[in-house]
């Protein structure tokens, strides 16, 4: 077998644009690298082709794909999902999967293919949830929490669905006896998983770190164990992607290091997402035939219309036991209509299998870019309809405040702060450190720019990230960092006096504030502050607009420094518009 390196470089390249425009217009790089296949493979201008290498290199991609998602997927989060997140992702997945079920059978396709296709109907994926929330400024609300977590449970729901269509597949027929053989043998590969995952892999790994593994060590070893998952789900009955998902999953708990594990999930998204993924999409575009839209075109907007109305009205429907009204159900469902990778995955699966054909795949790739092309536009739509009543809820889900850098006044910023909520700091000086520990203030040292590190100091549940230190550029990429990864609600940057236009840009962008509500010298506030040279003073806003307009130019022209305004029980940092019964606690040099 021959290897054809200009197809693989044509098809990679082919990827990376497609995926980079999809980006740009809001949308997954997944579907991009679909329409690359489909505008440049057989099915229209035939200047991409396929091959059995190209198909290994794909497949690979796809296990390697699987491994990444399991490495990244913290199975606490299911049990952390709000009551409301599961009856979302129950309800967006029953009733498109029922629906699905019926629309192919009905349309003379056998019960298998049916269950398959409402399988992909009922799928959610989130894709794009961090660009659409960002720019919609819906991060801290109850709606952008439950759609994560039910996106993370319809996956899951998917997965073992998935693995019960294959395991019944690989029977040939409706064999009682069969049936029962592959569930024995699945139920085995299912408790060999967990007890590996749980007993042997930990203490197997932390034997090898003591015998000095090191990470070029550790790469070839979370392969082996990734392959060595995939075949048993294999000699199971079950699909690879299967046994590489449940090898993440287990990797994940194993790897008891943090920062080992966090470089070596890296590793393995590079390789898979940047590399080797690419190609599976790519040449799953090469399977797409327009001649559905002339051979089954009421098939094909059946699908669509009907996975579209199911997971609204599905999601709609079982939210309404959450009290929290129809509306926001709607709005629900209309942002978890999407579908993207894992979906495509398995519908590639699907046709390899022979369990649905090049039509009902066609209309299922179909069926994923209309539905998460409508994502954007409906979600707009419902915030501000929701807005617009009044009944947008801001979530209280995410608590407690992380303060970069601990210099002078950042320490003094955080003990105020811990006033009124849970605060860490984060600084590389370690003598920064001590001295915010000796204040009584939870600290990391570490760089802020390190995943690692923000993940130590709990980002993941963070609703707020402050940073104050001298460095205005890491100031900015670190809450950048902070929203875009962990969609922290809230982000505070120090800005200096000097005004770098790209870096309040960026903050715009990200709907940040910029701390203290103007330009800081903070090295002189530091100084200041380090000697002792400073005193508070409090100013107390007023109950009227008028009381409040005065209070912002009054601070606005003053030379002291607002720091934190106590509204209510709660201590905020001085950053956004002042509200009526705000103590605003400023700083004056003495």
């Amino acid at each position: 077998m021959d290897l054809p390196i200009l197809d693989i470089l044509a098809i990679l390249v082919a990827a990376f644009v497609g995926g980079r425009l999809a980006q740009r217009l809001g949308y997954p790089s997944v579907l991009g690298e679909l329409a690359a296949g489909i505008l440049l493979g057989p099915p229209l201008l035939g200047l991409l082709e396929g091959g059995e290498a190209i198909a290994v290199l794909a497949e690979v991609g796809v296990l390697l794909m699987m491994l990444y998602i399991g490495m990244e997927i913290d199975p606490r989060e299911l049990g952390k999902a709000s009551r409301g997140g599961i009856l979302a992702a129950l309800g967006g997945f029953i009733v498109p999967f029922g629906l699905g079920y019926w629309v192919v059978t009905a349309s003379g396709g056998t019960p298998i293919a049916g269950v398959f296709v409402g399988m992909a109907m009922g799928v959610t994926s989130l894709a794009t949830k961090s660009r659409i929330l960002v720019d919609l400024r819906i991060l801290d609300t109850r709606i952008a929490h439950v759609m994560m977590a039910g996106a993370l449970i319809a996956d899951t729901l998917s997965l073992l669905i998935f693995a019960g269509i294959t395991s019944v597949v690989a029977v040939g027929s409706l064999d009682f006896a069969g049936v029962a053989w592959i569930a024995f043998k699945v139920v085995v590969f299912f408790a060999a998983a967990w007890i590996i995952g749980v007993r042997v892999l930990p203490a197997g790994w932390r034997a090898l770190q003591s015998r000095g593994m090191d990470r070029s060590a550790a790469v070839p070893l979370v392969l082996l164990v990734a392959f060595a998952f995939a075949e048993g789900a294999h000699l199971a009955g079950l699909h690879g992607i299967l046994g590489t998902f449940v090898a993440g999953l287990a990797l994940r708990e194993a790897i008891g290091e943090r920062r080992l594990s966090h470089d070596l999930t890296g590793l393995v998204r590079d390789v898979s997402l940047g590399f080797l993924a690419p190609v599976f999409f790519v040449t799953a575009g090469f399977e797409v035939t327009f001649g559905v839209f002339t051979e089954a075109p009421g098939l094909l907007f059946a699908v669509i219309v009907l996975a579209t109305l199911g997971k609204i009205l599905g999601t709609a429907l079982a939210y309404l036991p959450t009290g929290y009204g129809w509306r926001e159900g709607v709005v629900l469902g209309a942002g978890m209509n999407g579908r993207g990778a894992v979906e495509i995955i398995i519908a590639g699966i699907g046709l390899q299998a022979g369990i649905i054909d090049r039509t009902i795949f066609s209309i299922l790739v179909f069926m994923a870019i209309a539905t998460t092309a409508t994502v954007p536009l409906f979600l707009t739509w419902g915030v501000r309809w929701l807005q617009d009543r009044g009944e947008l809820v801001r979530s209280d889900g995410r608590s407690g405040t992380i303060v970069v850098g601990a210099g002078p006044l950042a320490r003094h910023v955080a003990s105020l702060l811990a006033r009124g909520g849970c605060v860490t700091v984060i600084d590389r000086n370690a003598e920064a450190i001590d001295a915010a520990q000796v204040k009584g203030l939870e600290a990391v040292q570490g760089d802020a720019l390190d995943a690692v590190v923000l993940q130590e100091a709990g980002v993941e549940d963070a609703g707020r990230v402050v940073a104050l230190t001298a460095n205005p550029e890491v100031n900015v990429l670190s809450v950048q960092r902070a929203r875009e990864r962990w969609l922290v609600p809230e982000v505070v940057a120090l800005l200096p006096k000097e005004e770098d236009g790209g870096l309040y840009k960026v903050m715009d962008a990200l709907d940040g504030y910029v701390a203290f509500a103007r330009a800081t010298d903070v090295a002189a506030w530091d100084a200041a502050v380090a000697s002792g040279a400073v005193r508070e003073t409090e100013l107390d806003v007023g109950s009227s607009e008028e009381d409040v307009a005065a209070a912002s130019r009054t601070i606005a022209d003053g030379e002291a420094l607002p720091i934190v305004v106590r509204r209510g029980d709660g201590v905020i940092p001085f950053a956004g518009p002042l509200e009526a019964g705000d103590r605003v606690v400023l700083l004056e040099r003495v």
